[in-house]
């Protein structure tokens, strides 16, 4: 049996694996996991340019999932796991799901809002409180990140040059 940090880490390779197809896909590579009683009841990746859907994150997906396995909106003794800390649209709704603890990999100081930028997940408005644990294999999941805003960011510089180098001179 697996103590609670191997356990923490193997889902949390999963979602790995997840946030991968995302990124095959040309989506941000994001992926999530959600378990209950060491049983995963439902998986996600970022899809929201794929299916066109701005709500389209890995939580969602893997928490509409997971809602639609168990037929009930109420996630009660579950557990998230996501490669990036969740946004404010995540974090309510892994509130309004009654999701027991969420761990996430890299914290996300531009919208994290489990603190890193905001605190909605246990605000103090909030009837439900979920344990947050942070930076669960937090290297890995910000590299994987980093490796692909990095490619982003060349192939964009590439389509750039490509478009002025075709671009024709005008004549007067």
């Amino acid at each position: 049996m697996l103590d609670s940090n191997q356990q923490h880490q193997h889902f949390m390779q999963r979602a790995l694996q997840l946030a991968e197809q995302a990124q095959a896909l040309g989506e941000v590579p994001v992926g999530a996991v959600l378990v209950q009683q060491g049983e995963i009841i439902g998986e996600g990746f970022n899809q929201v340019i794929h299916l066109h859907d701005p709500s389209a994150h890995a939580e969602m997906m893997a928490i509409r999932a997971a809602g639609q396995k168990l037929n009930n909106y109420r996630l009660v003794d579950t557990t998230l796991y996501v490669t990036l800390e969740p946004c404010a649209m995540c974090a309510g709704l892994i509130t309004h799901a009654r999701i027991k603890t969420l761990v996430f990999g890299a914290s996300d100081p531009r919208t994290g809002a489990t603190g890193s930028a905001i605190q909605v997940v246990n605000h103090s408005s909030m009837n439900h409180q979920v344990e947050v644990i942070g930076g669960v294999l937090a290297d890995s999941c910000a590299q994987q990140l980093k490796d692909f805003f990095k490619q982003r960011r060349a192939q964009q510089a590439a389509e750039k040059l490509h478009r002025s180098n075709n671009e024709k001179p005008e004549t007067k």
